[in-house]
């Protein structure tokens, strides 16, 4: 396996110095929006641009010293993205709002005013999609989608910039919180991941959910008493997802809490898979959020230097079990990789 000096560049620009990704997530509009009108107790409507740029740049600022990259839209985040840390890389996001999409088929889309080239000339090291996936959607649907995928990651390969895929899983007519979805997830995650990793699509990072619903583990600390899956067979569903990955993977907290995505990353750990980071959001600042709305944006601020910040050294804790992701290549360095 060999990557172009410009992919690499860009990896290393999100890495740490052992090459581990320790990304914080701050893409969110839509759902941030709602989040905020709710606690406010306004409509959504009355959350502005300026409110939406304050919060992002809030959490940029405390605790971008302690991520390897922060990831942004380039709606309301770019003002954000000037005030990260110098360690600090930069992800921006291509598509339109993803976590409030509820359209049939929730296919996609980009946003309108923006493309790589923009993207990478208003400072992206990497380029991130969300794409709504279940390998049990109708053929019509999905090819839809793996032509989508497959022309985001030309764009990335003729700017020379890596492409990070993140794939949500879902089905029709199933609460994703339920016990249902919980029995499918392992293998909506695996497949995803195994098509994903065809060369066809030129992704370089996949952004995956953790394969079980750590809710049903029975025995788990996020379990409160149903449960689907024994320990071992969590575990086992951390392999096989792992097993089929045929480029670098990194895990996504998907909306949980501190202490649930914590207790998903020690599985992974135990389990040995090789996984070389995260791309972590909701689950650092999601409870600052009423903190924002009701108090302002100082008291935001006070949170996040004492709750966020611990928050995300919990995560950097769990980090020490990830691999560098070029050593899923079986290289020892990212030059290793490097196309002549």
């Amino acid at each position: 396996m060999k990557i172009t000096p410009g992919k690499a560049k860009g990896m290393e620009a999100v890495s740490d110095a052992r090459g581990v990704i320790g990304a914080a997530a701050m893409d969110q509009r839509g759902s941030l929006k709602k989040a905020i009108a709710q606690h406010k107790g306004v409509e959504k409507s009355a959350v502005t641009a300026e409110m939406m740029s304050e919060f992002k740049e809030a959490v940029t600022r405390v605790l971008t010293p302690h991520a390897s990259a922060i990831l942004l839209d380039p709606e309301y985040g770019l003002s954000a993205a000037k005030q990260r840390a110098k360690n600090a890389g930069l992800l921006l996001a291509y598509e339109k709002s993803g976590y409030d999409n509820t359209r049939p088929g929730r296919l996609p889309d980009l946003l309108d005013h923006w493309s790589v080239r923009r993207l990478v000339e208003a400072g992206a090291d990497c380029i991130k999609i969300l794409l709504y996936y279940t390998p049990f959607d109708p053929p019509e649907i999905n090819e839809t989608k793996h032509a989508w995928v497959e022309r985001i990651g030309a764009e990335c390969a003729a700017l020379d910039v890596p492409f990070f895929l993140e794939f949500v899983g879902y089905e029709e007519g199933l609460d994703e919180k339920g016990p249902e979805f919980a029995r499918k997830k392992p293998e909506i995650v695996a497949r995803s991941m195994e098509e994903f990793s065809k060369d066809r699509y030129g992704v370089d990072v996949m952004k995956v959910e953790i394969p079980v619903n750590m809710a049903y583990v029975k025995g788990a600390r996020s379990c409160k008493g149903e449960w689907v899956y024994e320990k071992q067979e969590a575990l086992d569903h951390f392999r096989r997802a792992a097993a089929v990955a045929r480029r670098p993977f990194i895990y996504l907290s998907a909306g949980v809490s501190n202490d649930t995505f914590n207790e998903s990353l020690e599985f992974a750990a135990e389990a040995g898979v090789n996984w070389s980071g995260v791309l972590c959001g909701r689950a650092t600042w999601k409870d600052g959020i009423p903190i924002y709305a009701q108090k302002g944006l100082k008291a935001f601020e006070d949170w996040l230097a004492t709750e966020g910040v611990r928050n995300i050294q919990n995560v950097n804790e769990r980090l020490k079990a990830a691999k560098p992701w070029y050593q899923f290549y079986g290289a020892s360095s990212a030059k290793g990789l490097v196309a002549d």
